[in-house]
Parts: C-alpha cells; structure tokens; sequence
C-alpha cells in the first residue's frame, strides 16, 4: 500500500517529469486526464516515460468545435487510443427536458457539471486505481491554491477503494506550461488564439479580457470561489 502523505512529501518540490515517473512506478493501473493545454504537455512527458500510457476525455455534448479537432489532433500526432466518455443519455434528455439546455444561467452549473462530466468521471475513476490532471496551483486562487502534487482524492474515493491523483504541474505557471508547449511543438487548442484560456463547454467558456485572470472566462455568473465543475471537486472541500 502506497503510502500518499510520505510520497507527496518526496515528491513536493520536483519536477513534472520527477512525479510522473514516481507515478508509474508506484501504479501500473493510471490514467491521464485530457481536454487542455496542462493535459497536453502532460501527454508529452508522459509519452516518453511509458509504454502503457492511457489517456481519456470527457466529451460533454457540449464542446467547442476547437475542442473537438483538438482532441483528434492530438490522437493523430501521438497516435494515441483516447478514450473518450459520454454522459448517460438519458439523465441528459432527463435535463433537458425539465429545464431547458440553459438552465446553469439560472441555477447554477453544479447539477449540469454533476451529468455531463461527474457522473461518466466517476464511472471510469472506479475503474483505476489513480489519474493523472494537469491542475495548477496558480489557476485558480479561489480553489486551486492549496493543490499538492500527489494526494488522496476524496471526492472519488470510496470505503472500500482508494483513489489517488497525481498534479504534476501543480507548482508550474501558465507561462510555464506554454514555454513548453511551444518548445516541444505539441497541438493546442486553436481558441487559445482568440482570448481564451481556461476552455469548458461552450456555453460555459468565454475569453478574458488584458488583466483578467484565466478563470474569469469560466462560469462568469457565479462566485470565484465556486468555479469547479465537481471533477476536484476536493478543492471546495478542502476550503470548507
């Protein structure tokens, strides 16, 4: 049994690609989580550190266009098998139905999130026994400032299955992030290009103006300190 507290302080000050290779010598069973520019360059660490490099995207039905030729340019320049998970249709027609296709205007996007991405996120994370995310300490200061590089997810984890979730860029910058984006040549996101920094769905996402922090383009009608779609959901808790 990994022990995780000891592991985070090893691992607290290294480098991305220090705690990626930790990470699969500790578990054989792991996955990459994909869907932005963080999760591409942890593709390209994590593709030359092992041979059993599984990757997978949520694909909420409500995407950018961007986002989906994204996705495949990234599967065709890895040649990679990405693993892309869908929501349950009928909890989605469920939604709909009921509330309308807009109904996180005016409610929230918690119960919206919660179907799209929770509900397939947790179905896979069952089936592992730790995941990988391209998470920041520095995206958003009102949820993400605490995030350490290794630690017991606790939003996932169940009595009878520990889950644990390796950040390996936690202690990088955004500069950082894209330094090495265009040093190694990997695909982005073409909506990068148009003032857009923190990519979600999108009816959800909008660019940021000179100034304004990359969080600010994501579900601008709520609090700062509420903006977590509920895949780390172990952010809010951690500050509650």
């Amino acid at each position: 049994m990994t022990d995780i507290n000891q592991l985070q302080l090893e691992l607290a000050d290294q480098s991305p690609r220090t705690i990626l290779k930790s990470a699969f010598q500790h578990f054989d069973n792991i996955a990459v989580s994909f869907s932005g520019a963080e999760d591409v360059a942890l593709i390209e660490l994590c593709h030359k550190l092992t041979d059993n490099l599984r990757v997978f995207t949520l694909d909420t039905g409500r995407l950018h266009p961007e986002t989906y030729e994204f996705i495949e340019r990234v599967r065709k320049h890895y040649n990679l098998d990405i693993e892309v998970l869908f929501p349950d249709a009928k909890e989605v027609q469920q939604l709909v139905n009921r509330k309308g296709l807009f109904s996180f205007y005016e409610d929230g996007h918690g119960e919206c999130c919660g179907i799209r991405k929770v509900n397939p996120l947790r179905r896979k994370l069952a089936t592992v026994d730790a995941w990988i995310t391209g998470q920041r300490k520095d995206q958003s200061p009102g949820t993400r400032n605490d995030v350490p590089v290794v630690q017991k997810d606790t939003a996932f984890s169940t009595d009878s299955h520990t889950l644990v979730k390796f950040n390996p860029l936690a202690n990088w910058t955004s500069k950082e992030v894209w330094d090495y984006i265009r040093v190694s040549e990997v695909p982005y996101n073409t909506l990068h290009e148009r003032g857009f920094i923190s990519i979600g769905c999108q009816p959800c996402t909008r660019p940021v103006l000179p100034g304004q922090h990359e969080r600010e383009g994501r579900w601008w009608w709520e609090q700062d300190t509420q903006k977590e779609c509920g895949l780390h959901a172990g952010n809010l808790i951690a500050r509650n």
